[in-house]
């Protein structure tokens, strides 16, 4: 995008982007463990969403 950050505004999306990144990494462990169906669609829609979400953060990084 290119984008002129500030030294803040670059931490606050690296700190975002690593936030996102541990709930993607706990949402995708956890599917493993959930046995209802409905809860683990609902788990596989929030693993997609939240790995949209951290490509577009990065987009405002580069």
């Amino acid at each position: 995008m290119g984008e002129n950050l500030g030294v803040h505004e670059t931490l606050e999306l690296h700190e975002l982007i690593t936030f996102k990144s541990l709930c993607l990494t706990k949402a995708t462990i956890m599917q493993a463990l959930v046995t209802d169906q409905n809860l683990k669609d609902i788990m596989q829609q929030d693993v997609q969403m939240t790995s949209r979400h951290i490509e577009e953060l990065k987009t405002h990084l580069y």
